[in-house]
Protein backbone atom coordinates (compact mmCIF):
# COMPACT_ATOMS: atom_id res chain seq x y z
CA UNK A 1 0.00 0.00 0.00
CA UNK A 2 1.68 3.02 -0.89
CA UNK A 3 0.51 7.19 -0.69
CA UNK A 4 0.76 9.09 -3.94
CA UNK A 5 0.93 12.96 -2.50
CA UNK A 6 0.03 15.53 -4.91
CA UNK A 7 0.13 19.41 -4.40
CA UNK A 8 -2.98 21.24 -6.16
CA UNK A 9 -1.77 21.85 -9.54
CA UNK A 10 -0.78 18.17 -10.51
CA UNK A 11 -4.49 16.66 -8.71
CA UNK A 12 -5.82 16.72 -12.52
CA UNK A 13 -3.26 14.09 -13.27
CA UNK A 14 -3.85 12.29 -9.54
CA UNK A 15 -6.09 9.15 -11.45
CA UNK A 16 -3.82 8.47 -13.87
CA UNK A 17 -0.92 8.31 -11.95
CA UNK A 18 -2.25 6.16 -9.36
CA UNK A 19 -4.00 3.61 -12.35
CA UNK A 20 -0.59 3.16 -14.01
CA UNK A 21 1.80 2.80 -11.01
CA UNK A 22 -0.97 0.04 -10.03
CA UNK A 23 -0.62 -1.58 -13.27
CA UNK A 24 3.14 -1.59 -13.04
CA UNK A 25 3.61 -2.35 -9.62
CA UNK A 26 0.65 -4.07 -8.29
CA UNK A 27 0.45 -2.11 -5.04
CA UNK A 28 -2.62 -0.85 -4.12
CA UNK A 29 -2.58 3.42 -4.23
CA UNK A 30 -3.63 5.76 -2.33
CA UNK A 31 -3.68 9.94 -3.28
CA UNK A 32 -3.60 12.21 -1.14
CA UNK A 33 -4.15 16.03 -1.42
CA UNK A 34 -2.27 18.99 -0.49
CA UNK A 35 -1.41 18.87 3.78
CA UNK A 36 -3.21 21.41 6.43
CA UNK A 37 -0.09 23.35 5.81
CA UNK A 38 1.65 23.64 3.15
CA UNK A 39 1.96 21.07 -0.28
CA UNK A 40 6.11 21.01 0.19
CA UNK A 41 5.55 18.74 3.28
CA UNK A 42 4.75 15.26 3.33
CA UNK A 43 1.28 14.02 5.16
CA UNK A 44 2.74 11.25 6.91
CA UNK A 45 -0.61 11.14 8.89
CA UNK A 46 -3.24 10.89 6.32
CA UNK A 47 -0.53 8.55 4.82
CA UNK A 48 -0.87 6.05 8.24
CA UNK A 49 -4.57 6.77 7.86
CA UNK A 50 -4.82 4.74 4.60
CA UNK A 51 -2.20 1.97 6.17
CA UNK A 52 0.68 3.21 3.45
CA UNK A 53 3.90 1.70 4.17
CA UNK A 54 5.87 4.46 1.64
CA UNK A 55 4.81 7.67 0.57
CA UNK A 56 5.37 9.03 -3.41
CA UNK A 57 5.43 12.74 -2.87
CA UNK A 58 4.66 14.65 -5.91
CA UNK A 59 5.88 18.78 -6.97
CA UNK A 60 8.30 20.86 -4.96
CA UNK A 61 9.41 20.13 -1.23
CA UNK A 62 11.08 21.09 1.39
CA UNK A 63 13.05 18.00 2.14
CA UNK A 64 12.60 17.85 5.65
CA UNK A 65 13.23 14.55 7.19
CA UNK A 66 10.04 12.20 7.97
CA UNK A 67 9.48 10.56 11.12
CA UNK A 68 8.02 6.96 10.38
CA UNK A 69 7.16 5.89 6.67
CA UNK A 70 10.54 5.89 3.49
CA UNK A 71 9.75 8.75 0.88
CA UNK A 72 10.35 9.10 -2.76
CA UNK A 73 10.34 12.41 -4.10
CA UNK A 74 9.53 13.26 -7.44
CA UNK A 75 10.42 16.78 -8.13
CA UNK A 76 8.92 17.12 -11.74
CA UNK A 77 11.54 18.85 -13.92
CA UNK A 78 11.03 22.44 -15.26
CA UNK A 79 13.06 23.50 -18.17
CA UNK A 80 15.88 25.23 -17.94
CA UNK A 81 18.12 27.35 -20.40
CA UNK A 82 21.58 25.71 -19.16
CA UNK A 83 23.43 28.48 -21.87
CA UNK A 84 21.55 31.34 -21.02
CA UNK A 85 22.21 30.72 -17.18
CA UNK A 86 25.59 30.03 -17.62
CA UNK A 87 25.97 33.57 -19.70
CA UNK A 88 23.75 35.28 -16.90
CA UNK A 89 26.46 33.81 -14.39
CA UNK A 90 29.19 35.04 -16.36
CA UNK A 91 28.05 38.58 -16.50
CA UNK A 92 27.14 38.56 -12.69
CA UNK A 93 30.49 37.10 -11.39
CA UNK A 94 33.47 38.35 -14.50
CA UNK A 95 35.98 37.18 -11.82
CA UNK A 96 36.97 33.35 -12.91
CA UNK A 97 38.48 33.11 -9.27
CA UNK A 98 35.26 33.64 -8.03
CA UNK A 99 34.04 31.44 -4.86
CA UNK A 100 30.33 30.88 -5.60
CA UNK A 101 27.80 28.11 -4.16
CA UNK A 102 25.16 27.26 -6.80
CA UNK A 103 22.10 26.35 -4.89
CA UNK A 104 18.86 25.30 -7.41
CA UNK A 105 14.84 25.02 -6.23
CA UNK A 106 14.33 21.35 -6.69
CA UNK A 107 12.55 21.37 -10.26
CA UNK A 108 15.73 22.53 -11.89
CA UNK A 109 17.95 20.17 -10.12
CA UNK A 110 17.54 17.98 -13.23
CA UNK A 111 19.71 20.35 -14.98
CA UNK A 112 22.84 21.27 -13.09
CA UNK A 113 24.98 18.96 -14.29
CA UNK A 114 24.74 20.18 -17.84
CA UNK A 115 24.97 23.74 -16.35
CA UNK A 116 28.44 22.41 -14.05
CA UNK A 117 29.84 20.93 -17.18
CA UNK A 118 29.61 24.50 -19.19
CA UNK A 119 30.85 26.68 -15.74
CA UNK A 120 33.33 24.22 -14.07
CA UNK A 121 36.16 24.42 -16.70
CA UNK A 122 35.87 28.62 -16.67
CA UNK A 123 35.67 28.95 -12.68
CA UNK A 124 38.09 26.74 -10.39
CA UNK A 125 35.81 27.73 -7.58
CA UNK A 126 32.66 26.81 -8.52
CA UNK A 127 30.62 24.59 -6.20
CA UNK A 128 27.60 23.00 -6.99
CA UNK A 129 25.28 21.56 -4.04
CA UNK A 130 23.75 18.32 -4.21
CA UNK A 131 20.19 17.53 -3.18
CA UNK A 132 20.14 15.15 -0.55
CA UNK A 133 17.10 14.01 0.57
CA UNK A 134 16.56 13.29 4.39
CA UNK A 135 19.57 13.19 7.06
CA UNK A 136 22.79 11.87 5.07
CA UNK A 137 24.40 9.24 7.10
CA UNK A 138 28.06 9.57 8.39
CA UNK A 139 29.81 12.47 10.01
CA UNK A 140 29.83 15.93 8.14
CA UNK A 141 33.43 16.67 7.09
CA UNK A 142 35.67 19.88 7.45
CA UNK A 143 33.66 22.37 5.41
CA UNK A 144 30.63 21.12 4.89
CA UNK A 145 27.34 22.66 5.11
CA UNK A 146 24.37 20.18 5.22
CA UNK A 147 21.34 22.23 5.20
CA UNK A 148 17.57 22.57 3.55
CA UNK A 149 18.46 18.95 1.64
CA UNK A 150 20.89 20.35 0.31
CA UNK A 151 24.83 19.27 0.87
CA UNK A 152 28.39 21.12 -0.71
CA UNK A 153 31.79 21.07 0.82
CA UNK A 154 32.89 25.05 1.15
CA UNK A 155 36.74 25.28 0.28
CA UNK A 156 37.30 28.91 1.10
CA UNK A 157 39.54 30.22 3.57
CA UNK A 158 37.69 31.82 5.24
CA UNK A 159 34.50 29.46 5.05
CA UNK A 160 30.87 30.02 3.67
CA UNK A 161 30.64 33.88 4.55
CA UNK A 162 34.12 34.14 1.92
CA UNK A 163 31.12 32.32 -0.84
CA UNK A 164 28.76 34.06 -2.74
CA UNK A 165 25.11 32.35 -3.85
CA UNK A 166 23.77 31.96 -7.11
CA UNK A 167 20.40 30.89 -7.22
CA UNK A 168 18.28 29.27 -9.88
CA UNK A 169 14.80 29.48 -9.19
CA UNK A 170 12.38 32.00 -8.71
CA UNK A 171 11.92 34.40 -5.89
CA UNK A 172 10.10 32.55 -3.09
CA UNK A 173 10.39 31.15 -0.18
CA UNK A 174 12.98 28.92 -0.22
CA UNK A 175 15.03 31.62 -1.54
CA UNK A 176 14.43 34.07 1.43
CA UNK A 177 15.37 31.22 4.07
CA UNK A 178 18.47 30.44 2.42
CA UNK A 179 19.18 34.54 2.44
CA UNK A 180 18.51 35.08 6.06
CA UNK A 181 20.10 31.99 6.97
CA UNK A 182 23.50 32.73 4.96
CA UNK A 183 23.24 36.53 5.55
CA UNK A 184 27.01 37.09 5.33
CA UNK A 185 26.85 35.77 1.47
CA UNK A 186 25.84 38.11 -1.60
CA UNK A 187 23.55 36.63 -3.31
CA UNK A 188 22.46 36.72 -7.00
CA UNK A 189 19.54 34.54 -8.90
CA UNK A 190 19.02 33.50 -12.21
CA UNK A 191 14.59 32.93 -12.83
CA UNK A 192 14.32 30.49 -15.49
CA UNK A 193 10.99 31.83 -16.64
CA UNK A 194 11.95 35.32 -17.57
CA UNK A 195 15.60 34.07 -18.19
CA UNK A 196 16.92 36.69 -16.09
CA UNK A 197 19.98 37.66 -14.04
CA UNK A 198 19.77 39.85 -11.34
CA UNK A 199 21.63 40.74 -8.13
CA UNK A 200 19.35 40.00 -4.91
CA UNK A 201 18.00 43.20 -3.94
CA UNK A 202 15.86 42.62 -0.87
CA UNK A 203 17.57 43.92 1.83
CA UNK A 204 18.63 41.41 4.35
CA UNK A 205 19.69 43.94 7.13
CA UNK A 206 16.19 45.59 7.51
CA UNK A 207 14.59 42.38 7.37
CA UNK A 208 16.71 40.67 9.94
CA UNK A 209 15.62 44.21 11.83
CA UNK A 210 11.95 43.22 11.37
CA UNK A 211 12.63 39.96 12.93
CA UNK A 212 14.55 41.30 15.74
CA UNK A 213 11.31 43.30 16.46
CA UNK A 214 9.54 40.38 16.92
CA UNK A 215 12.22 39.46 19.54
CA UNK A 216 11.51 42.18 22.17
CA UNK A 217 8.10 41.67 21.37
CA UNK A 218 8.11 38.30 22.45
CA UNK A 219 10.43 39.11 25.62
CA UNK A 220 7.10 41.44 26.36
CA UNK A 221 4.36 38.99 26.20
CA UNK A 222 3.09 36.77 28.95
CA UNK A 223 0.88 34.92 27.52
CA UNK A 224 2.07 32.44 24.11
CA UNK A 225 0.20 30.65 21.41
CA UNK A 226 2.50 27.44 19.89
CA UNK A 227 1.08 27.17 16.81
CA UNK A 228 1.99 22.80 15.39
CA UNK A 229 2.44 23.95 11.97
CA UNK A 230 3.71 20.13 10.48
CA UNK A 231 2.74 16.54 11.75
CA UNK A 232 5.30 14.81 10.06
CA UNK A 233 8.94 16.59 10.68
CA UNK A 234 11.65 14.56 12.39
CA UNK A 235 11.32 16.19 15.96
CA UNK A 236 8.41 18.52 16.23
CA UNK A 237 7.02 16.62 19.37
CA UNK A 238 10.84 17.17 21.15
CA UNK A 239 10.64 20.98 19.97
CA UNK A 240 7.12 21.35 21.54
CA UNK A 241 8.29 20.16 24.82
CA UNK A 242 11.10 22.33 24.28
CA UNK A 243 9.24 25.38 24.27
CA UNK A 244 6.83 24.71 26.62
CA UNK A 245 9.64 24.28 29.08
CA UNK A 246 11.36 27.22 27.85
CA UNK A 247 8.11 29.53 28.32
CA UNK A 248 7.70 27.93 31.90
CA UNK A 249 11.44 28.52 32.67
CA UNK A 250 10.55 32.26 31.61
CA UNK A 251 7.75 32.76 33.70
CA UNK A 252 5.30 33.22 30.57
CA UNK A 253 2.08 30.92 30.00
CA UNK A 254 1.85 28.85 26.50
CA UNK A 255 -0.97 27.13 24.63
CA UNK A 256 -0.67 24.92 21.99
CA UNK A 257 -3.02 25.05 18.96
CA UNK A 258 -3.19 23.05 15.76
CA UNK A 259 -5.64 24.94 14.02
CA UNK A 260 -4.47 24.21 10.33
CA UNK A 261 -2.56 26.71 8.07
CA UNK A 262 -2.09 29.91 10.33
CA UNK A 263 -4.26 33.04 8.89
CA UNK A 264 -5.25 36.12 10.26
CA UNK A 265 -9.22 35.47 10.56
CA UNK A 266 -8.53 32.00 12.57
CA UNK A 267 -5.48 33.79 15.24
CA UNK A 268 -7.90 36.60 15.87
CA UNK A 269 -9.88 33.81 18.02
CA UNK A 270 -7.34 33.61 20.71
CA UNK A 271 -7.62 37.73 22.05
CA UNK A 272 -6.00 36.10 25.10
CA UNK A 273 -2.71 35.60 22.99
CA UNK A 274 0.13 37.71 23.12
CA UNK A 275 2.46 36.52 20.31
CA UNK A 276 2.30 33.04 18.79
CA UNK A 277 5.30 30.75 17.78
CA UNK A 278 4.54 28.75 14.61
CA UNK A 279 6.80 25.30 14.43
CA UNK A 280 7.05 24.31 10.50
CA UNK A 281 9.23 22.95 8.21
CA UNK A 282 12.22 25.46 7.00
CA UNK A 283 10.44 26.97 4.00
CA UNK A 284 6.66 27.83 6.21
CA UNK A 285 8.19 28.95 9.97
CA UNK A 286 8.84 32.64 8.14
CA UNK A 287 5.62 34.01 8.06
CA UNK A 288 4.70 37.40 7.36
CA UNK A 289 2.79 37.99 10.22
CA UNK A 290 1.75 42.02 9.35
CA UNK A 291 -1.62 41.86 8.48
CA UNK A 292 -2.14 39.58 11.96
CA UNK A 293 -3.51 41.02 14.98
CA UNK A 294 -0.70 39.29 17.13
CA UNK A 295 2.64 38.94 15.44
CA UNK A 296 3.93 35.18 14.73
CA UNK A 297 7.36 34.42 15.58
CA UNK A 298 9.50 31.33 14.96
CA UNK A 299 11.08 28.80 17.54
CA UNK A 300 14.42 30.56 17.08
CA UNK A 301 13.24 33.86 17.29
CA UNK A 302 11.44 32.58 21.15
CA UNK A 303 14.53 31.33 22.03
CA UNK A 304 16.37 34.28 21.46
CA UNK A 305 14.14 36.24 23.74
CA UNK A 306 13.55 33.54 26.41
CA UNK A 307 16.95 32.19 26.81
CA UNK A 308 19.30 34.39 28.34
CA UNK A 309 22.46 31.86 27.31
CA UNK A 310 21.57 32.42 23.63
CA UNK A 311 22.86 35.42 21.69
CA UNK A 312 22.48 37.17 18.59
CA UNK A 313 25.89 36.36 16.86
CA UNK A 314 24.46 37.44 12.93
CA UNK A 315 23.57 33.84 11.83
CA UNK A 316 20.10 32.85 11.66
CA UNK A 317 18.35 29.81 11.99
CA UNK A 318 15.03 28.74 10.54
CA UNK A 319 15.53 24.93 11.18
CA UNK A 320 13.76 23.71 14.76
CA UNK A 321 16.01 20.90 15.03
CA UNK A 322 19.11 23.08 15.20
CA UNK A 323 17.72 24.25 19.04
CA UNK A 324 17.09 20.56 20.47
CA UNK A 325 19.51 18.85 22.71
CA UNK A 326 22.36 17.15 20.50
CA UNK A 327 21.65 19.59 17.23
CA UNK A 328 24.76 22.14 17.01
CA UNK A 329 23.75 25.16 17.81
CA UNK A 330 21.60 24.01 20.74
CA UNK A 331 22.26 26.23 23.87
CA UNK A 332 21.59 24.75 27.31
CA UNK A 333 19.12 27.12 29.38
CA UNK A 334 21.30 28.71 32.51
CA UNK A 335 20.30 27.42 36.20
CA UNK A 336 17.80 29.98 37.86
CA UNK A 337 18.42 33.22 39.57
CA UNK A 338 16.38 33.87 42.71
CA UNK A 339 14.32 36.91 42.45
CA UNK A 340 16.01 38.90 44.88
CA UNK A 341 19.04 38.73 43.07
CA UNK A 342 17.93 39.18 39.54
CA UNK A 343 18.64 42.44 37.41
CA UNK A 344 15.30 43.98 35.48
CA UNK A 345 15.20 44.40 32.14
CA UNK A 346 13.70 47.68 30.30
CA UNK A 347 11.41 46.93 27.51
CA UNK A 348 12.25 48.52 24.40
CA UNK A 349 9.01 48.78 22.56
CA UNK A 350 6.82 50.05 25.91
CA UNK A 351 9.66 51.57 28.32
CA UNK A 352 8.41 49.32 31.30
CA UNK A 353 10.25 47.09 33.47
CA UNK A 354 10.34 43.60 33.02
CA UNK A 355 12.10 40.77 34.95
CA UNK A 356 15.15 39.06 33.10
CA UNK A 357 15.85 35.89 34.70
CA UNK A 358 14.65 31.77 34.74
CA UNK A 359 12.20 30.81 37.34
CA UNK A 360 12.33 27.75 39.11
CA UNK A 361 8.59 26.80 39.32
CA UNK A 362 7.17 23.24 39.33
CA UNK A 363 4.29 22.92 36.54
CA UNK A 364 1.09 24.61 36.63
CA UNK A 365 -1.78 21.95 38.41
CA UNK A 366 -5.05 22.25 36.74
CA UNK A 367 -8.45 20.90 38.01
CA UNK A 368 -8.75 17.55 36.37
CA UNK A 369 -11.53 19.16 33.66
CA UNK A 370 -10.79 22.86 32.90
CA UNK A 371 -12.54 22.79 29.33
CA UNK A 372 -16.28 23.26 30.78
CA UNK A 373 -16.13 24.91 34.07
CA UNK A 374 -18.65 26.90 36.90
CA UNK A 375 -18.84 29.98 37.39
CA UNK A 376 -17.19 29.42 40.88
CA UNK A 377 -14.23 27.90 39.36
CA UNK A 378 -13.94 30.37 37.31
CA UNK A 379 -11.90 32.97 39.70
CA UNK A 380 -9.81 30.01 40.58
CA UNK A 381 -9.10 29.49 37.72
CA UNK A 382 -7.75 32.67 36.83
CA UNK A 383 -5.11 32.77 39.28
CA UNK A 384 -3.42 29.78 37.46
CA UNK A 385 -4.32 30.53 33.59
CA UNK A 386 -4.70 33.73 31.74
CA UNK A 387 -6.75 32.70 29.61
CA UNK A 388 -9.48 31.75 32.21
CA UNK A 389 -8.72 35.93 33.47
CA UNK A 390 -8.96 37.45 30.13
CA UNK A 391 -12.17 35.27 30.22
CA UNK A 392 -13.44 36.66 33.40
CA UNK A 393 -13.00 40.67 32.42
CA UNK A 394 -15.13 39.93 29.31
CA UNK A 395 -18.97 40.82 29.53
CA UNK A 396 -19.88 38.04 27.43
CA UNK A 397 -18.64 34.48 28.81
CA UNK A 398 -20.64 32.21 26.33
CA UNK A 399 -23.03 30.28 27.54
CA UNK A 400 -24.15 29.68 30.43
CA UNK A 401 -25.91 26.83 32.16
CA UNK A 402 -28.22 29.04 34.67
CA UNK A 403 -29.57 25.97 35.83
CA UNK A 404 -32.72 26.33 37.64
CA UNK A 405 -32.97 30.27 36.14
CA UNK A 406 -34.56 29.65 33.10
CA UNK A 407 -38.13 29.08 32.51
CA UNK A 408 -39.30 26.17 30.43
CA UNK A 409 -41.64 26.65 27.55
CA UNK A 410 -42.97 24.66 24.58
CA UNK A 411 -41.16 24.61 21.47
CA UNK A 412 -42.65 27.48 18.64
CA UNK A 413 -42.01 27.19 15.09
CA UNK A 414 -39.77 30.03 14.04
CA UNK A 415 -39.62 32.27 10.77
CA UNK A 416 -39.52 30.55 7.50
CA UNK A 417 -37.70 31.86 4.05
CA UNK A 418 -34.64 34.05 4.11
CA UNK A 419 -33.61 36.75 6.35
CA UNK A 420 -34.40 39.45 3.51
CA UNK A 421 -37.99 38.71 3.32
CA UNK A 422 -39.92 36.09 5.88
CA UNK A 423 -42.87 34.49 4.72
CA UNK A 424 -44.59 36.17 7.73
CA UNK A 425 -43.78 39.74 6.78
CA UNK A 426 -46.48 41.86 5.75
CA UNK A 427 -45.25 43.84 2.79
CA UNK A 428 -44.80 47.63 2.88
CA UNK A 429 -47.50 50.02 1.46
CA UNK A 430 -46.28 52.37 -1.17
Amino acid sequence: QVALQFPDQLLADAAAVAARMEAVTGAEMYVLGDTTYGSCCVDEVAAEHACAEAVLHYGPACLSPCRKLPVLHIFGQQPLDAGRCAEAFRELYPDRQSHVVVLSDVVYDHAMGELEQQLCPEYPNIIFSRVVCGDPPGPMLPGEVRQFGRQFLVKAPGGLQDCAMFYVGAEGLALTSFMLTWNLCPFSSFDPTTSCGRRETLNVNRALMRRLYLVERARDARVVGILVGTLGVVGYLAVLQHLRELLRRAGKRSYTLAVGKPNPAKLANFLEVDIFVLVACTQNSLLDSSDFYRPVVTPYELELACNPAREWTGSYLTDFRDLLPGACAHVELPPAVPEVEAVPDISLITGEMRAAHLYDLPAPQLPPSTTLACRDQTRALAEISPAASFLESRSWRGLEQQLGQTPISKAVQGRRGIAIAYEDEGQEQP
